[in-house]
């Protein structure tokens, strides 16, 4: 990584065609610019998570740790290829008059007729899509499990300002629930009554996944509250029996419907990187995800302090 010391936007696009021109085509290959916003403090394992989904989607990273908005105005950056990395990537930390004018100076490293995706690891703007860094990007992905304060809001304030390539890694959690729910509820077809979710306290994913079944199913949804981790169990209730899916460890689930034997099934809570990657794969509108945001705003389940059986 080479140390850029008071420097612009020009001289880090000037270092990436420096480190390009060493370094031959392999680089060449990049398909997004991804932006990660992020404190000082997370930067190191946010960089990382996103390096990991590089692999998959060989990108310019570029990380904007956003400093300390008096004085005067500072631009310091480590810019690098190879180490771990698929494409190019560099860490921009910006003080004084330049944090209120970020854009400015991520713009100009944007790769040219390329999508970009930007990442707040914690505490993300309450309206990405108006953010000066968000308005930028064509996905912005935001993290409601971790988020410093506001915790019981956070998904809520998310939901209330969905704008077309939005999206919620809190979602991105509920994707093999909900091809679970899916598989058994078309192994064992029927007009589901009555739901019950059960999970943490606080479980963005938890809402999220209740709001989805209330509204496939137009369903009654029961939120309960268990030990964890994350999301424990699922039961789906018709006039045939329940078909449940309960997880207990955070990594094995036991899926039971009426008239078969349990069947244990590989359901593990997935890494950032993962996510992350996933989110990527596809920068078009989540079209399910805006409806259950819309769905979570109009109708949220009832509660129940019960622990999980």
């Amino acid at each position: 990584m080479i140390e850029l010391v008071d420097t612009n936007a020009s001289a880090i696009a000037a270092e990436f065609v420096r480190n390009r021109t060493q370094s031959g085509s392999p680089v060449m290959g990049m398909v997004l610019t991804m932006i990660v916003v992020v404190p000082e403090e997370h930067a190191v394992r946010a960089m990382k998570a996103a390096q990991e989904a590089s692999h998959e989607h060989p990108a310019r990273v570029l990380g904007v740790i956003l400093g300390d908005g008096r004085g005067a105005a500072q631009v310091d950056a480590q810019v690098g290829i190879g180490s771990g990395w698929s494409g190019e990537t560099a860490l921009i930390r910006l003080k004084g008059e330049v944090v209120k004018h970020a854009e400015s100076v991520v713009l100009p490293l944007l790769l040219p007729d390329s999508p970009v995706a930007i990442w707040w690891p914690i505490d993300p703007p309450e309206d990405p899509a108006a953010d000066p860094l968000g308005s930028l990007a064509q996905r912005r992905i935001t993290d409601s499990a971790l988020v410093t304060h506001g915790h019981t809001t956070a998904l809520t304030r998310q939901c209330a300002a969905y704008t077309k390539g939005n999206t919620d890694l809190a979602w991105t959690r509920t994707t093999l629930w909900r091809a679970l729910l899916a598989a058994a509820l078309d192994q064992h077809p029927t007009k589901v009554s009555q739901v019950v979710v059960e999970a943490e306290k606080v479980s963005p994913s938890a809402d999220l996944l209740s709001a989805w079944l209330g509204h496939r199913l137009r369903a009654d949804v029961e939120r309960r509250t268990s030990d964890g981790p994350g999301i424990t169990e699922v039961v789906l209730t018709g006039k045939d029996g329940e078909i449940s899916i309960r997880r207990g460890d955070g990594k094995l689930a036991t899926v039971s419907s009426p008239g078969a034997p349990d069947r244990p099934m590989a359901l593990a809570r997935r890494a950032v990187p993962v996510l992350l990657a996933e989110e990527l794969r596809r920068l078009d509108e989540d079209d399910i995800y805006a409806e259950t945001a819309a769905h979570l705003l109009k109708a949220k389940p009832s509660k129940s302090g019960a622990k999980a059986r």
